[in-house]
């Protein structure tokens, strides 16, 4: 699928939606289709411990009728590239082109916990989508064929997302890190970063809430921790949850207009698509965050 038509097909905003994995079947599928009526472009959801990427993106699509649902990201890790590309196929061609693959290495404490040694991940993808584009699919195949984006951070991963698929979705990053992806990536490709936001003006119970149910996990991840680096954040930034300075850069949170303000300082610095995360506690979906943000940040 060329830029243009997919950036077209999922929009200027869609949603990232981190508590699939807490949640049964039945209400998951509720809030896709909420999600679809809110006129959001895209649901993206992660593969952990409690989410397999396949069945769930089986489940999203199978409930909704226009919304593209998007791994962000489905793990090299967990599945072979001749399995992946037969389900990437099978979804697209099933659902309209509504899938879009998001792929990626994951991170060495996920990838260990499997059973695998967590070596060279940059090697490990491009050996990845070189073993999707040479395994034979005899199956009914969708048109345009499925697109795939990369979790891409440091510049050589953007660089084969550029190379080699239809773009980057990075995650846990700042509008900084958008520009300098956008630098790297040119002209073409689609990139959609991920924004975390929290529906809360007061600075204390804001941060506090933004530690506790997302930097503090992301925090322990080398990955993260390491692009943090390359935007000027170091170990002081990284204890207890995260610094104020860090906690503001990676979560955007306050009323409905600083929310839409952080959104737009990524589609300025180069963003096709930004894919906004609600923090809710107890494993919520941040629903009542995503009804009160569509107004604003769709233009409805």
């Amino acid at each position: 699928m060329q830029h243009a038509s997919l950036a077209a097909r999922i929009g200027r905003v869609g949603v990232w939606l981190g508590g699939l994995g807490g949640v049964t079947g039945a209400v998951g599928r509720q809030a896709a289709v909420e999600i679809e009526q809110l006129g959001y472009g895209a649901l993206w959801f992660g593969e952990a411990a409690a989410t397999e990427a396949v069945s769930q993106a089986a489940l999203l699509l199978g409930a909704t009728e226009r919304i593209t649902v998007a791994t962000g990201i489905a793990n090299i890790w967990v599945r072979d590239a001749s399995a992946m590309n037969a389900a990437a196929q099978t979804l697209a061609e099933a659902y309209d082109g509504r899938f879009l693959l998001g792929l990626g290495a994951s991170h060495a404490p996920l990838v260990g916990a499997r059973g695998h040694t967590y070596a060279k991940p940059l090697a490990a993808v491009r050996e990845y989508l070189d073993a999707m584009d040479a395994v034979p699919y005899a199956g009914p195949v969708a048109e345009p064929p499925p697109a795939r984006v990369l979790a891409a951070l440091g510049p050589k991963m953007l660089e084969l997302a550029r190379d080699r698929t239809a773009g980057a979705h990075p995650y846990f990053v700042t509008p900084e890190h958008t520009a300098r992806a956008r630098e790297i990536l040119g002209t073409g490709p689609l990139l959609a970063p991920e924004q975390a936001v929290l529906l809360e003006t007061d600075p204390a119970k804001a941060r506090a809430m933004a530690r506790e149910h997302h930097t503090h996990l992301y925090l322990q991840l080398p990955n993260y921790t390491g692009n943090l680096r390359r935007l000027g954040f170091g170990d002081e930034d990284f204890a207890d949850g995260g610094s104020d300075r860090l906690v503001d850069a990676i979560v955007a949170w306050g009323d409905v207009d600083a929310i839409r303000r952080r959104v737009a300082e990524h589609h300025d610095a180069g963003a096709d698509h930004v894919a906004v995360q609600p923090i809710a506690p107890d494993r919520g979906l941040g629903l009542d965050q995503l009804r009160e943000l569509a107004p604003v940040l769709l233009g409805s």
